[in-house]
């Protein structure tokens, strides 16, 4: 069912991470342009992130046709495998941001308390800057995804993906310029209309921008979900590293500087916890080689820096999935930070995280979150 009118019109906000969710969503990498022999070593990363959300919530894996039958030989029986098609498996940024609304209402729209946005989609930069030639099937992905839970749909047609977006869930919304304001995704919208598309359909009441993501994170220019994020409300995690060689040390800064001068909606100030970058890592001849050349997909070249962040990482109920990078020092070092952070949840390593980030992304890329319906 679509919705006419706005979410916030409504009466419906885009809910922090943290807070419970009914279930998860994952697609199943395949396309042999993007993922590496195959995608047979992703595939196995894909399925230990699954595996491991799946101790804390429901998880829902969707399948190609093709793939189907393979993703459901790999994953434990109680993990739900729906067939789905779609270009590629990035569902935070193809699937539905869900919004929520408490108490209830006689109009047809508000008696539900859980409906999803359906942004549009243009493979990170269309035609010219884009990952890949043809989307159609991804446009699909987020209506699909409505339709098997039967949850409300609010239509829209700014290009966004969720990647470029996080909510405090108390009205702050942060992202990019680097992203939200590239030429390639709605060079016919001013940064105040963004801001006004952004309040209307999240629910929030002030943007803070960062000027720039992570340093190499060329494939979405600039993804707020690999840069900074909400632990808390006035409280957030910033990609960091303390190597002034390092082009993401002048990133970092910039970032910090945005965020030790801004309020969130509340008026609070924000606390900033550093988490570092690691590596730096590169793509190798090996993995390069690996990949499928052809000209359909953005090609992978050996030598690439990798846009690698712990920030990248997923809030289950009562979990965080951690990518892991095989850098020992600073793979240790983002497990204890967010212990901290988050001390009644269970961290989760996810070893080999590495085969994610060689194609654009990591976890809290491949996962969308479906809110619990409000009490």
């Amino acid at each position: 069912m679509d919705i006419e009118g706005t979410p916030a019109f409504h009466g419906y906000h885009m809910p922090a991470e943290w807070e419970p969710h009914s279930q998860c969503w994952i697609g199943w990498p395949e396309r042999p342009d993007n993922w590496r022999d195959n995608a047979v070593p992703a595939q196995s990363v894909f399925a230990k992130v699954a595996s491991a959300i799946s101790k804390f919530e429901p998880v829902t894996v969707c399948a190609s046709a093709t793939q189907w039958s393979n993703a459901r030989s790999q994953l434990p029986k109680h993990i739900r495998v729906v067939e789905m098609s779609m270009n590629d498996s990035w569902f935070r940024d193809t699937g539905s941001t869900f919004v929520v609304r408490k108490g209830g209402s006689s109009s047809s729209a508000s008696k539900h308390k859980v409906a999803g946005i359906d942004w549009n989609f243009n493979s990170w930069g269309g035609i010219e800057d884009g990952c890949y030639q043809d989307w159609s099937l991804d446009l699909l992905v987020a209506r699909k995804i409505l339709g098997i839970e039967k949850v409300p749909r609010f239509p829209q047609s700014i290009i966004l993906e969720g990647g470029s977006i996080h909510v405090d869930g108390e009205g702050t919304c942060l992202t990019t310029e680097e992203c939200l304001l590239n030429k390639n995704r709605n060079p016919h919208l001013t940064k105040e209309q963004i801001e006004e598309v952004l309040k209307a359909y999240l629910g929030v009441r002030k943007i803070i921008w960062l000027p720039r993501g992570l340093f190499g994170d060329d494939d979405t220019n600039g993804h707020i979900d690999n840069m900074c994020c909400f632990v808390k409300p006035g409280e957030v995690m910033l990609s960091w590293t303390n190597d002034e060689t390092d082009p993401q040390y002048e990133r970092s800064l910039e970032a910090f500087s945005v965020l030790s001068n801004a309020t969130d909606a509340s008026g609070r100030k924000f606390e900033i916890i550093k988490i570092h970058v690691p590596g730096p890592l590169y793509m190798t001849d090996e993995e390069a080689a690996g990949v499928k050349t052809d000209n359909e997909a953005k090609p992978r070249v050996a030598g690439t820096r990798l846009a690698a962040s712990y920030v990248n990482f997923y809030i289950a109920n009562g979990g965080i999935i951690l990518p892991q990078f095989g850098d020992q020092k600073w793979d240790d070092e983002a497990v204890r930070v967010l212990s901290q952070t988050f001390p009644s949840h269970e961290v989760v390593r996810i070893e080999g995280a590495r085969e994610i980030v060689l194609a654009g992304g990591n976890i809290h890329c491949i996962t969308q979150q479906q809110p619990a319906i409000p009490t």
